[in-house]
């Protein structure tokens, strides 16, 4: 019976091999092939093939915390049609480009296994069209174009008083998801969310029922933003993780364009999209920083930039660029090609100065020599052309990429420390009737610049420290991934910044994790708030400390990670009204301080398990990048993050305070 059943999976997977041009993206026969493979997984050869070529050609970045690569468990979370289009067009299509189309489906077949993903959205619907189609409650990543992140204490419906009477409400969980990072947008009673798997969701967010869903090419990275054009046209537009940008019409969630977004293959939009007077503009990053990791990878040949679209076709306006093209520059270590200029990718989101017809970026680092003065600044566009303004270069010399992480080849001579500017530039009126710049950088660095500088060089007015992760580099371990990442927030003259810094053992850096309340006018401290983990972990399941022992076989449970998180500082973008602010944890704890002290009012544990509403049973994780938003008192939570070796999650939490509509 065995050889029997082994002769089957054999002339099965000379079946599979054969369709494989069509692997997992066609409809029958190859659904009723796949679907019989993974019901018999157990005895046939399919799934074990594709562990032992993940094993012989994944393994040694995502079976390893230190490449901050989203790991074997975390994967497992995905869906295989996710797995196959990071590995077909995505992220890992360099590292893969070796394996043929069928070895990339074995590997998708083997971390995605079989259990089905969407019978719950039909079961979910909601049985009443929505009510308010005009309140628009959240439109984009900084609730306004000047990314202050500030609601009114009036439209958010949370206070000082009822804060603590925050309870959950419902929550909704989402299969073959890992991370929850796009942004929701709020109009009236309707949320729109996107995830991993490519799915956009109209969700009625007073119960959590699915008013509509539509699917796009490949998981949905951005905020989802609100474009109301020229002509009184509504629209939802967004990214996927192939830096293709959408525009849907908000009610029948239809395409009314698309548009690629990319200037390299490995472009990739991390950041959001922010509109004004019928044009967008794309901030546009490079996951060459993570490729450059492989040793056989030709570093680096990619730039970052802004490309400013028409908001009514997705026709290109204009594209800025970080850099000039890379030219050969020498070879590495090993006699690889070294490129360069390279990187200054854009992962903020884009801040629009109309009066002065201008909109404002930070860059990341260069991934290879020569630097250039445009790496780990601020940098100001003419909106209609694309030209530059004036830029403040805040740290010059920061070249770096993930082979750092590991002594690789590709690590540049004398490699910096990994300082962008990932947390968008806040536009501030000061009291006198002035205006300031405010940028927060990974270096534990705050800065406040003049918008009218004289020159070409920006105008520094004041700058404060919040973080001493901005330290020398140190080849073993290399970036500290603290400081400053998603965003500030500007509450009338306090600017609240929330710090990230991780635990690593470095001469002279101290981390200093919490929440920040700098004066508006002089960056003087306020308040601090820090936080801390609250339970005790071992030494050697420390990632960074603990890499022997999982070179040795070691494996830390993600269940004793849940039970206490190595990270728990604040990476996610911060919320805030007159009176409160909010900020999450990469632990996964929400919590919620009174803007005037800094005084505790709420907190939440969101990593643990949870029968959601729509009755799957999920887990939340790490919060990261955008948190959450807040509308007519109730509080929207997304939680799991597995980059980096962080917590996973898939969950989206509805907090609703007592007399809530």
């Amino acid at each position: 019976m065995k050889k029997l059943l082994s002769l089957i999976g054999l002339l099965l997977l000379a079946l599979v091999l054969a369709i494989g041009g069509v692997l997992l993206l066609s409809d029958s026969p190859m659904k009723t092939v796949e679907s019989f493979a993974m019901r018999h997984a157990d005895k046939l050869p399919l799934a074990y093939l594709g562990e032992k070529l993940f094993d012989q050609h994944c393994s040694s970045c995502h079976d390893n915390p230190a490449m901050h690569a989203p790991s074997r468990e975390a994967l497992s979370g995905f869906s295989k049609e996710t797995v196959m289009v990071a590995l077909e067009f995505g992220k890992m299509q360099p590292m893969a480009a070796h394996l043929s189309k069928q070895e990339r489906g074995l590997i998708a077949i083997y971390l995605a296994g079989s259990a089905p993903a969407d019978e719950w959205i039909a079961q979910h619907g909601c049985k009443s069209p929505a009510t308010d189609n005009s309140t628009e409650f959240v439109t984009n990543w900084g609730l306004g174009t000047d990314n202050r992140r500030f609601m009114s204490g009036e439209r958010a419906g949370i206070n000082r008083a009822n804060v603590g009477g925050l309870e959950l409400a419902w929550s909704l969980a989402f299969p073959k998801v890992t991370d929850m990072r796009s942004q929701p947008a709020i109009i009236g009673d309707t949320l729109y969310l996107g995830d991993k798997t490519g799915k956009l969701y109209a969700i009625d967010r007073h119960s959590g029922c699915i008013r509509a869903h539509t699917e796009v090419l490949s998981g949905i990275r951005s905020a989802i933003t609100v474009v109301t054009l020229n002509n009184g046209k509504k629209l939802l537009v967004f990214a996927d993780s192939m830096a293709s940008i959408y525009a849907v019409d908000p009610v029948s969630l239809k395409k009314v364009w698309q548009e690629a977004a990319r200037i390299y293959e490995t472009s990739v939009i991390t950041g959001s999209i922010s509109y004004h007077d019928d044009r967008l503009f794309v901030p546009v990053s490079s996951y060459e920083v993570a490729v450059s990791g492989s040793p056989t990878h030709v570093c680096c040949k990619s730039h970052g930039g802004v490309i400013a679209l028409d908001a009514t076709n997705g026709n290109r306006l204009w594209e800025w660029h970080g850099t000039a093209d890379a030219t050969l520059q020498g070879r590495n270590r090993d006699g690889g090609d070294i490129y360069g200029p390279s990187g200054v990718s854009v992962w903020s989101t884009p801040t629009i100065d109309a009066k002065r017809n201008r909109i404002y970026i930070g860059t990341g680092e260069n991934l290879s020599r020569p630097a250039t003065d445009t790496s780990d600044a601020i940098v100001a566009l003419d909106m209609d052309t694309g030209k530059l303004a004036w830029l403040f270069q805040a740290l010059a010399d920061d070249v770096w990429n993930a082979a750092c992480l590991n002594g690789g080849a590709n690590c540049p001579e004398n490699a910096g420390g990994d300082f962008d500017f990932g947390a968008s530039v806040i536009m501030a009126d000061l009291p006198d009737g002035g205006e300031l710049l405010l940028a927060g950088q990974k270096s534990g660095q705050v800065y406040a610049l003049n918008p009218d500088p004289a020159g070409r060089d920006g105008e520094l007015v004041w700058q404060q420290q919040v973080s001493n992760a901005g330290i020398g580099p140190d080849l073993e371990q290399s970036t500290t991934n603290g400081g400053v990442h998603w965003g500030m927030a500007l509450s009338g003259e306090r600017l609240l910044v929330a710090a990230a810094d991780p635990e690593r053992v470095r001469p002279d850096y101290v981390p200093n994790p919490g929440l920040h309340a700098l004066n508006l006018a002089d960056g003087a401290v306020l308040w601090f708030q820090p936080v801390t983990r609250g339970c005790e972990i071992a030494e050697e399941d420390k990632p960074m400390i603990g890499l022997q022992n999982m070179r040795a076989g070691k494996k830390i449970e993600l269940a004793d990670q849940y039970r206490c998180s190595f990270y728990y500082g604040l990476s996610a973008a911060v919320l805030a009204t007159e009176e409160l602010v909010f900020s999450a944890g990469l632990d996964g704890k929400i919590r919620a301080f009174d803007i005037a002290s800094g005084d505790l009012l709420w907190e939440a544990r969101t990593a643990k398990s949870f029968e959601a509403n729509n009755g799957i049973t999920g887990h939340g994780g790490a919060i990261d990048v955008s948190g959450q938003v807040m509308a007519d008192g109730w509080l929207y939570v997304q939680s799991g993050y597995s980059m980096f070796g962080q917590l996973p999650g898939n969950m989206l939490l509805a907090y609703r305070v007592a007399g809530a509509p």
